[in-house]
């Protein structure tokens, strides 16, 4: 097949040298323009009537940038040649020539997306047929590491399971309950924690919380949180599909409850009536043995205790785990929450590397509760990184190019066609003084972010104000939505503050996509040079 691919001068040699191993037969014609992303449908048709008229029977597929911004039917219509888009990313061309033959190209969409989505598109597939494969999964059931919670299947050969705590459950009102369930819910929990208050006895809210999250969560499995007996009891006489938790200290008074009803209960290898918590691995595993041999017959799942960074020792946690492991393949529980809520960094990474962790030790449920900002989203992340562990340990691949990623802040790949620094004739300037403030005839506007329990809940609210007093207030999902009504009200009247009015609509949005705070004039986020010392 003979490609002929449409670029421009700056891209060239970055093209040049990707594509020079592809079996294909390949063409790279560089066209009258520094940026390839500025081309149109008609300066390609030009292009290629002026430089390829004699050969266009010769020509079996054009593709030009990714980024252009038309489609190229017009350019398919007019050559009588299928063009389509290509890469966004110069980079990414010889990962689209090696697929050519097996994915549908687009006119509209660039190729290095479609492959995303398509891989994308695998991978549920994979995991969906999976947890629809009845067959496979009564017979996995069969196993004696595995269990089922509730209705879920649990344990090793399973996909590792998101348990989403709603904290201090008793204290929240009966709408922040529910709403809160529903978030978990919507960011992909397998499974809802009632937390309930340390040190405090509050059995006669349980049935009553219990009824008002069991419409929420269907068929997902729901746990109450707690070592107080009293709590436990009525838990299980209402209905309560999973205890956390039981350990050497309170086990005599509820086990036999729990075995009676079939309940399985998270152990706990410490005595906290009596205030011992085993530090060391081998002081850990042997409370472990201790507490299964007493509560002998109840479904359980172990929970090593995962420490914070410095604290007793995540390393040592890790190590108790491990050496678990070996010994028993019951499920395991991991408490990633411990370590992300205490640990000032950006919950994503951190959530991805300890699913990694727990995949490589066994571990069947990834537990967190989402109580300080830094932590938002750790559920939706917790679900998204416990679906690419379970893909790449079935394709005993490392965890990355899975058609599932965490890559939210940052690109996957550095772009390798920007436009450089210098342009050879072009003057380079720098600001060289401030603008004077001339307030805005027109009126002025403040902008707020009205967060919701999801993105899609959320939404920009811009208040107009003339001579002090508010008179119209705009509300859009976008910073797009709302620039364009002021414009179309012709609410601004002073090129730098519609400029002042994009810039901040765009934080705006920006805040209102990662959960950031937005403060109107501040900056979203910080600037590194903060963190440089003299």
């Amino acid at each position: 097949m003979k490609v002929l691919i449409i670029t421009g001068n700056l891209a060239y040699p970055l093209i040049k040298s990707v594509v020079a191993d592809s079996k294909e037969d390949i063409v790279v014609h560089i066209a009258d323009t520094q940026v390839a992303a500025f081309l149109t449908p008609r300066m390609i048709i030009n292009e290629v009537k002026t430089y390829f008229k004699d050969d266009l029977d010769n020509i079996d597929l054009i593709l030009v940038p990714g980024l252009i911004k038309k489609g190229t039917r017009e350019i398919t219509k007019e050559l009588g040649i299928p063009t389509f888009k290509g890469s966004t990313d110069g980079a990414d061309l010889a990962m689209v020539l090696n697929l050519i033959n097996n994915i549908n190209l687009s006119e509209d969409k660039p190729a290095d997306k479609l492959i995303e989505e398509e891989k994308r598109k695998e991978a549920f597939k994979f995991i969906d047929d999976f947890e629809n494969d009845d067959e496979k999964i009564n017979e996995l059931l069969k196993k004696p590491d595995n269990m089922l919670i509730g209705k879920l299947p649990v344990g090793r050969d399973f996909p590792m399971r998101v348990l989403a705590e709603i904290a201090n459950a008793p204290f929240l009102s009966k709408e922040a309950l529910i709403n809160k369930c529903q978030y978990f819910v919507d960011s992909g929990a397998d499974m809802i924690d009632i937390g309930m208050a340390a040190g405090e006895d509050f059995s006669d809210k349980v049935p009553d919380l219990i009824n008002t999250l069991r419409p929420i969560v269907g068929d997902r499995p729901l746990s109450i949180d707690t070592l107080n007996t009293n709590e436990i009891k009525v838990a299980a006489e209402n209905g309560i599909d999973f205890v956390l938790s039981l350990d050497l200290g309170n086990h005599h008074e509820v086990a036999d409850i729990l075995k009676e009803k079939n309940i399985p209960a998270v152990l706990l290898p410490t005595n906290f009536s009596q205030g011992i918590s085993p530090e060391s691995p081998k002081e850990r595993v042997d409370a472990m043995l201790r507490l299964i041999e007493e509560t002998d017959g109840l479904k359980y799942v172990a929970d090593m205790i995962l420490d914070p960074v410095n604290s007793s020792s995540i390393v040592e946690s890790i190590i108790a785990c491990n050496d678990f492991s070996k010994i028993n393949k019951a499920p395991m529980f991991f408490g990633v929450g411990n370590v992300t809520e205490l640990m000032d960094a950006d919950s994503g990474g951190v959530n991805v590397l300890l699913a990694g962790i727990g995949m490589e030790l066994g571990v069947s449920i990834l537990f967190t509760p989402e109580e300080s900002g830094k932590t938002r989203g750790s559920v939706y992340e917790l679900a998204t990184a416990s679906k690419m562990m379970f893909l790449a340990k079935h394709r005993k691949s490392i965890p990355k190019d899975l058609g599932i990623n965490m890559v939210v802040f940052k690109d996957k790949h550095k772009r390798n066609d920007i436009i450089e620094n210098e342009v050879d004739g072009v003057p380079h300037i720098k600001q060289s003084q401030p603008l004077k403030f001339i307030r805005d005839k027109s009126g002025s506007f403040r902008i707020n972010v009205d967060y919701g329990t999801t993105v899609a809940e959320s939404r920009i609210v811009a208040t107009h104000f003339k001579k002090n007093n508010a008179d119209l207030v705009i509300i859009g999902n976008t910073a797009k939505e709302i620039y364009e009504e002021i414009i179309a009200k012709k609410l601004v009247s002073r090129m730098e503050h519609a400029a002042y009015l994009g810039s901040e609509l765009q934080k705006a949005e920006i805040a209102m996509i990662t959960g950031k705070e937005y403060v109107q004039d501040f900056d979203l986020f910080k600037n590194p040079d903060q963190f440089k010392t003299n």
